[in-house]
């Protein structure tokens, strides 16, 4: 979550090698002004009045990519009594729950060397490391099924090894995660996983929808559709990372945006949205020129917690004035405005 911070700043002494320098300053700009004044004043008045800072505003929605389980929903829908496989059947369509292989092992990197670990071993060392132990227990027992199914069905180092023991899988501490509670969730979950026609189903999950998932082709391009990965309503996904607003100088965005923009900063386009309404395709608009960019590099280089976003632009303190989004309609979420509606 992003704050915004005020900094008191007390007054600056100058010293008098910079006072002279000034003051000297000050009478060039005088002999200047004076000049200009004697030949065409009108333009003098225009010359001299600097362009107001612009900001770009931007608010969304969410913590993650929002393909699959949310798990601020997940919890939404245990407080809501809910069952670990009602949670999981809301956010992988169409699934059901299976068993996993007897006696199977997940082959884990951690560091530079690949470990292989037990299955229920493995996922015991994942659900509180990915989600709060004092969470309700069917809120943990969805994590431990998902947790479980992911460590089956991914192949993120295809031969070699299985998933990475951080965040580019999921996040495995071994023993020092252990928690009673989170264990009970194993233990009460064993052997368990998310199936679809009878096989085991990869279960993407992360923090935060933002009140809707996305559908997996719109989150990644190139991704394959999948029948249990499409956008659904997260109506009980009100936590922290619900919504978000952050602000930023056009000179940093343009930093942040090195190499996409042509010319000078003028702002950001929204061309299309998915389901939820992610942004999938945008174009930065420069002065020489726009750029077309994924929803998902967008995100990446202006450090936004999730492609749910709207832009606006402020010039000084002028009103936020929003930004040109050609997406359709879209279900009740941030606005361009900067206001929040939880629908």
């Amino acid at each position: 979550m992003l704050a915004i911070r005020s900094t008191y700043h007390r007054p600056t002494r100058i010293s008098g090698r910079a006072r002279c320098a000034l003051i000297a300053a000050l009478a060039a700009l005088t002999v200047a002004a004076d000049a200009t004044s004697t030949t065409a004043p009108a333009q003098a008045a225009t010359t001299t009045q600097a362009a107001p800072a612009q900001t770009l505003v931007i608010t969304g929605a969410g913590d993650g990519h929002g393909v699959g389980m949310s798990q601020d929903g997940a919890l939404g829908y245990a407080q809501h009594g809910w069952s670990d496989q009602a949670i999981l059947a809301h956010y992988y369509t169409g699934t059901a729950i299976g068993q996993a292989p007897p006696n199977v092992s997940v082959r884990v990197l951690i560091g530079s060397k690949v470990q292989t670990i037990a299955l229920e071993k493995y996922v015991r060392g994942v659900v509180s490391a990915e989600m709060p132990a004092e969470w309700p227990p069917a809120a943990l027992e969805a994590q431990a099924i998902a947790s479980r199914t992911y460590a089956l069905t991914a192949h993120a180092g295809g031969s070699r090894f299985d998933v990475y023991a951080d965040t580019r899988s999921q996040v495995y501490r071994g023993v020092a995660a252990e928690t009673a509670q989170t264990n009970a969730a194993v233990a009460a979950t064993a052997g368990q996983i998310v199936t679809y026609a009878g096989r085991p189903a990869i279960t993407y999950f992360y923090a935060s929808s933002g009140g809707m998932t996305e559908d997996v082709q719109n989150a990644w391009p190139g991704a394959e559709s999948k029948p249990w990965l499409l956008g659904v309503p997260d109506p009980y996904d009100v936590g922290p990372q619900f919504d978000w607003k952050l602000s930023m100088s056009f000179a940093t965005a343009s930093a942040r945006l090195r190499g996409l923009v042509k010319g000078r900063l003028r702002g950001i386009e929204v061309l299309t949205r998915g389901v939820s309404p992610r942004i999938l395709t945008a174009a930065i608009l420069g002065s020489a020129g726009n750029t077309p960019v994924s929803g998902a590099e967008l995100a990446a280089r202006l450090g936004l917690q999730d492609t749910w976003a709207y832009f606006s632009v402020r010039a000084g303190r002028a009103p936020v004035k929003p930004e040109p989004d050609h997406s359709a309609p879209s279900p009740p979420g941030p606005t361009p405005a900067g206001g929040v509606s939880a629908g």
